[in-house]
């Protein structure tokens, strides 16, 4: 029997939350309920961010507590908390919902100085300090944690980033009790090289570790090299692994005034690429491309409200 691959799907957070056009609690539901039907593993569904900050997920809690009564057993739901004030306004949206609907809660490191202050406003020392009483807290409650470290491979700013950076910054986050770390390929500068060279580095520096099932790549696709990073991924022996219906999000940083680069990687290309290599997922490709269907319309429709309000 081939090995399984676990695959979560960011479209409705990472996916939506750079989009100028607002975005209905209805349709981010629907494409939840749609991901979900498809078989990914887990959806990061939403963040508890300030709503003057990105409009676009204000509705964090409304939507969790939409999606209490249509969430299946067995499926991972996932939201980003930037500090104590969104753990608090996570945890209060599971308790209005009168359910765990958040399972797991999400924060971000960057590898890269630069990137951390233009990205939180502070440098990774103080990233950590922020996060270390929000992790203490989430553990407390019975949450899981996830640790997002972008620019694993280069930034905007400084260029390469040294895998030795990066894996200790890894180290420093499982210390503080995160059960899983993301890997993300901010720009997508990565290819088969760069990604094995840092997935090294990171392995080697867990060893042994009990972090390393929950060890996650999240590709972004800016060069069309996202599949080969998977694939080089896969051969070092990952098996977790985020994409995004239709390619949604992506860094702002990687784009132009001219051209908006691609986003993360298509989780229906995710899933090939996977399969392709000899391993499992639990994904049903036609069921994800309704859900892909779903968030081309659910863009489709925003922009056309957009047009309609600048008109």
């Amino acid at each position: 029997m081939a090995e399984r691959v676990r695959i979560t799907d960011v479209a409705p957070r990472d996916g939506l939350q750079g989009e100028p056009a607002p975005v209905s609690t209805a349709d981010k539901r629907r494409l939840i309920t749609a991901l979900q039907d498809a078989g990914v593993d887990a959806i990061e569904v939403t963040s508890f961010v300030r709503p003057d900050l990105i409009p676009q997920l204000a509705d964090a809690g409304e939507l969790v507590a939409s999606l209490a009564e249509v969430k299946r057993p067995g499926i991972e739901y996932i939201a980003l908390v930037p500090n104590e004030r969104g753990l608090v306004g996570a945890l209060a949206a599971n308790d209005a919902a009168g359910a765990r609907v958040i399972d797991t809660i999400a924060v971000f490191a960057s590898a890269s100085e630069t990137f951390s202050q233009k990205n939180i406003n502070t440098d990774i020392d103080g990233s950590l300090e922020r996060f270390e009483p929000v992790i203490d807290r989430a553990l407390t409650e019975g949450l899981r944690v996830r640790a997002y470290v972008s620019c694993v491979i280069a930034c905007p700013f400084e260029g390469v980033i040294d895998p030795e950076d990066v894996g200790s910054l890894v180290l420093r986050l499982a210390e503080l009790g995160a059960h899983e770390i993301d890997l993300g390929d901010t720009i997508g500068a990565g290819d088969e090289a760069t990604t094995a060279m840092m997935l090294t580095e990171v392995m080697g520096t867990l060893g042994d570790s009990d972090l390393l099932p929950g060890l996650t790549l999240h590709p972004h696709d800016t060069f069309g090299r996202a599949s080969d990073c998977v694939r080089a991924a896969l051969d070092l022996g990952l098996r977790s692994f985020d994409g995004a219906a239709g390619g949604l999000g992506g860094c702002p940083f990687a784009s132009t005034p001219q051209r908006r680069a691609p986003g993360n990687i298509a989780t229906s290309t995710l899933r090939r690429t996977i399969e392709a290599a000899g391993f499992e997922t639990s994904i049903d490709p036609s069921k994800l491309a309704i859900a892909d269907a779903v968030a081309s319309r659910i863009l489709a429709d925003a922009s056309a409200r957009s047009i309609g309000d600048a008109s």
